[in-house]
């Protein structure tokens, strides 16, 4: 039987591929771009006949019914490696729970949890090429372990997927049905940096070297990063999420990959998520390799970069040097993602920084983000004796090896001038920083 015939033959609807699920089972799905909205759609529509199934998400895309609808209580639960909008929102009727993790563990820590399997993958592909190989595409932060782990895998094809090198083939003789939902691509435009965020993006720019190893986020402050690093020479990708600003830094000719220590001449992503341009420039690209998130987000294989430099943002930091970029207090926002691989990777590499920016206050300056303690119930994302280097628009804190009375002094150097004061009058009084007219 030809590649092309075996897969005709597991070619099927979505309500039969989604009838495949049973009551009582796992489903694991496929993360942020690599998501299949047509499998996810159908769930919504079956969800009714389902009893206590489980799934497992990550940055979940688009609104789906199969979370979303109240009536899915009992039928569907949403356990979740990272909130997206839609999770914050049914979070407090019950049927998501957070999952926590480090990004290069969280499949294997599922799995550890499940007996080492899960019973159903669904996620999405490319059209298969004559030799009946799919590219897993936008993502492979846990998509080709599951693939490897379920006792039932679905696959949604379309071909609006760019067909991505590294480790993400799978031949159809592994895939037990497919389906095709040729639709648009999910699109993550860039935001335009305000001003606070490009004087943010000059302090970290600053700390970038020629030759280094980028990790990059998204959002404004990455966006701001990149336009002050337009005149740098040598650098290099290896990153949990390919995003925007890496295609505007290699058609500048900023980024060559010569100077990697590890895959030299590749840049290393574990998921990409962005718009048209980016997809575009993946596609079929040499130069881009997606591989497992086991391997790109492992602290000590990120710690072999050169100049490996990450860049992350937060919610709120203390004066301890504790991190938090996933909740409000108690209520979740997001999670841990790949920051606290990333963070700790990078300073394990020779010449390499970690670095958390963030403006240095929310809710139109009403609010401090450099605070004495984080709010009660904050997650840590990075701990504080992992934290190195933390920048706000007043400037940069260098806080490896220091105190915390240190650690105090040079935070409220970069936080707004309004709440100085009061951070260091909080931390006297609470005790952090005893000080003998407070007691």
């Amino acid at each position: 039987m030809s590649a092309i015939e075996e897969f005709n033959r597991k070619l099927v609807s979505l309500e039969e591929a989604i009838s495949k699920i049973k009551s009582n089972q796992t489903v694991c799905v496929a993360m942020a771009g690599a998501e299949p909205p047509g499998l996810l759609e159908e769930l919504g529509r079956q969800g009714r006949r389902l009893e206590n199934v489980t799934t497992w998400t990550c940055l979940p895309m688009r609104p789906y019914e199969a979370f979303l609808n109240p009536e899915m209580d009992g039928h569907i639960f949403n356990e979740n490696w990272f909130y997206s909008l839609a999770d914050r929102k049914v979070h407090s009727e019950g049927r998501v729970s957070y999952v926590p993790n480090n990004l290069h563990s969280a499949g294997m820590d599922k799995l550890y949890a499940n007996h080492g399997y899960v019973d159903v993958f669904i996620g999405t592909a490319t059209p298969p090429n004559e030799d009946g190989f799919m590219s897993l595409s936008l993502g492979n932060v846990y998509e080709k372990d599951m693939v490897e782990a379920a006792r039932l895998v679905i696959l949604e094809v379309n071909e609006n997927l760019p067909w991505t090198n590294g480790d993400t083939l799978v031949h159809i003789s592994d895939v037990d049905f497919v389906v095709e939902n040729h639709v648009p691509l999910p699109q993550l435009p860039g935001e335009e940096p305000t001003e606070i965020e490009r004087m943010i993006g000059e302090h970290v720019a600053d700390l970038i070297k020629d030759g280094a190893t980028l990790q990059l986020g998204i959002g404004g402050i990455p966006n701001a990063i990149t336009a002050f690093l337009l005149h740098r020479h040598d650098m290099g990708i290896h990153t949990e999420m390919f995003v925007d600003g890496m295609v505007d830094l290699y058609n500048a000719g900023v980024i060559t990959n010569h100077k990697k220590s590890l895959n030299q001449g590749k840049m290393i992503a574990a998921f990409a998520l962005g718009t048209q341009k980016l997809y575009d420039f993946i596609d079929h690209n040499p130069d881009v390799e997606i591989l497992r998130g086991k391997y790109v987000n492992d602290p000590y294989i990120v710690g072999q970069n050169y100049k490996m430099t990450s860049i992350n943002t937060a919610v709120q930091v203390d004066i301890l040097g504790q991190v938090c970029s996933q909740s409000l207090g108690t209520r979740q926002i997001s999670g841990t993602g790949g920051q606290s691989d990333t963070h700790r990777g990078a300073q394990l590499s020779e010449g390499g920084r970690g670095i958390i920016a963030l403006r240095s206050t929310a809710k139109n300056g009403t609010v401090s983000t450099i605070v004495p303690t984080l709010a009660p119930g904050a997650g840590v994302t990075v701990p504080s004796q992992d934290v190195d280097t933390i920048v706000t628009e007043y400037g940069i804190a260098e806080l490896r090896g220091l105190s915390v009375k240190r650690r105090m002094e040079a935070l409220i150097k970069i936080a707004h001038p309004d709440f100085r004061d009061w951070i260091r009058e909080e931390a006297h009084r609470l005790g952090i920083v005893p000080d003998k007219r407070y007691f």
